[in-house]
């Protein structure tokens, strides 16, 4: 049996994102560039290793992470099993602002915005955002992601969405009644 900082393991808690229960709690980090392809194998290998080994008052969580767009990790736990704990949720904060000295990049930077524009993410300051819609560069219809959904249901049903159904919709430009 693996051993956690003192706890003896029965198992270790990394399972496949698609085995993940819909009501899974889940947490969008999204990085201020696209990794390379070496850093992406680099954070999926740590991301395995802290999910094997994840742990909410002595008790381990089944939780799974996913890679998207070489720019977001989709952090997840199943809490049917064992709920995440404000210390564990802590620990995974911990191990991202490791993660990101490690390569040199932002999960925290909540400046850029993201958007899926012809099949490829562009990333927009939210200090632009007005212009850009008004410029018509973005529309009401370009896809952007909601990081705030917090459920694997939330992830897969309304992460990617359009700005006119986001909060971003005060940025567009306002019509004129006629």
């Amino acid at each position: 049996m693996p051993k956690v900082k003192g706890y003896k393991v029965k198992d270790t808690m990394l399972v496949s994102f698609e085995e993940l229960s819909q009501d899974s709690r889940l947490w969008v980090y999204q990085a201020n560039r696209s990794f390379t392809p070496n850093e992406k194998e680099f954070v999926a290998t740590e991301l395995s290793s802290f999910c094997n080994q994840w742990l909410a008052h002595s008790n381990p969580l089944k939780a799974s992470f996913k890679i998207e767009h070489d720019l977001f990790i989709i952090l997840a736990v199943d809490e049917s099993m064992s709920g995440a704990s404000g210390c564990s949720i802590d620990g995974s904060v911990r191990m991202l602002k490791e993660l990101q000295s490690k390569i040199r990049i932002d999960f925290f930077d909540r400046t850029n915005i993201a958007f899926l524009l012809s099949g490829s993410i562009q990333l927009y300051k939210l200090t632009d955002l007005k212009k850009v819609f008004t410029e018509g560069i973005l529309t009401e219809d370009s896809l952007s992601f909601n990081n705030a959904v917090s459920s694997k249901r939330d992830f897969e049903k309304a992460w990617l969405i359009s700005a006119a159904k986001s909060w971003l919709s005060k940025y567009l430009p306002k019509k004129e009644l006629v």
